[in-house]
């Protein structure tokens, strides 16, 4: 199988590359043209410069491939509603329109769980009303998912739509790493109770699912949730990373209303000063690490034969691994890049402390993230 992977430079990215090249597919990348790609490189892996807003720049890097992995997007960056569309919705419709003009054989467009909303008080199953917490990345990722599925209506688009859980993994900057961080600092808080579940799923899980998606005949046409069907709560999941790396447990609790009512006031002061940085806190970052989320992988059991094979336990152990290697922890031009975890964003507003560049961001929970720096 010769695959396209757009948006391949990131986390879920370099997995799946891996995996590919493993069980000796061809593998070629579309990399925006200020992205470092020697790694890349290094693994004999062509990589065409290109941009999926850009329809000219997706002929090439489509011509002659079998499959399509959809993974670019953006994320963790304060945007406007018209700048996230324009990468997840038009770009998602640029990206399956060449598809179909090369005549590429199978399109898996990596969605989000976010997409379901916030909150449902049961695990979410792909047959919900899609009806996304009001902010740019969910409301755009379920554009593009809506978008997908209407030329799979009515354009046969050979699509599978694949909606995982947030991701982590050795190399993860975005989610463990900036949790580890604040909680090396001293600043992690708990959000409410703490027994509320969290949505995760290692990486190699979510790749497994795509490896599925791209093989399985009777996939085309269907939307499965890839995640973990044993989640963590707030609370297991932080005592977890603090313990792996070496670190005292956040005891902290601060009440959920207070913060999400923060978190309101703090994007209003935000969008009254046209400022491009990321509030100090979000209702968005509240909701993600305060709320119970759970989601339903029966379907992908049944139809895929999907299993998740990594413990959300064992996970968080490979990833304190990698954190405690690393030579140096992150600088903050890249916290600015990236964003930081939600909780990291909250534990800084309980402070009276400038937070300096702690910004909760935006749901990082895809981490084929689309941005001006490369991860």
């Amino acid at each position: 199988m010769d695959v396209l992977i757009t948006g391949g430079n990131g986390l879920l990215g370099r997995h799946l590359v891996e995996a590919l090249q493993d069980r000796g597919d061809s593998v070629r990348v579309l990399a925006l043209p200020e992205e470092d790609i020697r790694w890349l490189r290094d693994r004999g892996i062509t990589v065409h410069r290109g941009d999926v807003r850009w329809p000219d720049t997706l002929a090439t890097p489509m011509s002659g491939a079998t499959a399509v992995v959809h993974l670019a997007g953006m994320m963790g960056v304060w945007r406007s509603l018209q700048d996230y569309r324009d990468v997840n919705v038009t770009g998602t419709r640029n990206v399956c329109g060449a598809a179909l003009a090369e005549r590429v054989s199978r399109i898996v467009h990596v969605s989000s769980w976010t997409v379901y909303g916030m909150d449902l008080g049961r695990p979410a199953q792909e047959d919900f009303l899609l009806k996304p917490f009001h902010d740019p990345y969910a409301i755009t990722k379920t554009e593009g998912d809506l978008a997908v599925q209407r030329m799979i209506a009515e354009d046969h688009l050979p699509a599978v739509i694949i909606r995982p859980g947030t991701f982590i993994g050795p190399g993860d900057h975005l989610h463990f790493g900036r949790m580890a961080d604040r909680l090396r600092a001293g600043k992690g808080i708990i959000i409410g109770g703490g027994d509320n579940a969290l949505p995760f799923v290692y990486v190699t899980d979510v790749v497994q699912g795509l490896l599925l998606a791209l093989d399985c005949e009777h996939a085309v046409g269907q939307a499965y949730n890839i995640s973990n069907d044993h989640p963590m709560t707030q609370q297991q999941l932080l005592e977890a990373i603090a313990h792996d790396i070496g670190v005292q447990a956040p005891t902290l609790h601060v009440p959920y209303r207070a913060l999400y009512l923060a978190g309101g006031a703090a994007e209003r002061t935000a969008a009254l000063a046209s400022s491009r940085g990321q509030p100090v806190l979000t209702r968005l970052g509240v909701k993600l690490f305060g709320t119970d989320n759970r989601h339903a992988i029966d379907k992908a059991q049944r139809e895929l034969g999907y299993i998740p094979r990594v413990p959300l336990r064992d996970g968080l152990r490979r990833c304190a691994e990698w954190y405690r290697l690393r030579e140096q922890p992150d600088s903050p031009s890249d916290a600015l890049a990236g964003g930081l975890s939600a909780l990291c964003a909250l534990r800084a507003a309980s402070q009276t402390c400038a937070p300096g560049p702690l910004a909760c961001g935006r749901c990082r929970h895809c981490c084929y993230s689309w941005s001006r720096r490369s991860r």
